[in-house]
């Protein structure tokens, strides 16, 4: 499928991909809590929720940067 698509439309295709990550990254750090809560939890679920909001995030980020350049600072980590 090669659909031809303008600058509008591909600006709000990642606005709406950068709405369903952070909306994913929240899911999964709550589940992360939920699943780690009291040390009684699933380590193992949690320690998968853990990884996957923080992938989440770092898409989230890629994201940023590309509607909105240079306007976060880089994380030094």
């Amino acid at each position: 499928m090669t659909d031809v698509v303008d600058a509008d439309e591909l600006l709000r295709r990642i606005q709406r991909a950068r709405a369903c990550a952070a909306q994913e990254e929240r899911s999964w750090r709550a589940r992360g809590e939920e699943f780690g809560r009291d040390g009684s939890g699933d380590p193992a679920a949690a320690r998968d929720a853990e990884v996957r909001g923080v992938a989440y995030g770092v898409v989230l980020r890629v994201l940023d940067e590309i509607l909105t350049p240079g306007r976060h600072a880089p994380s030094r980590g």
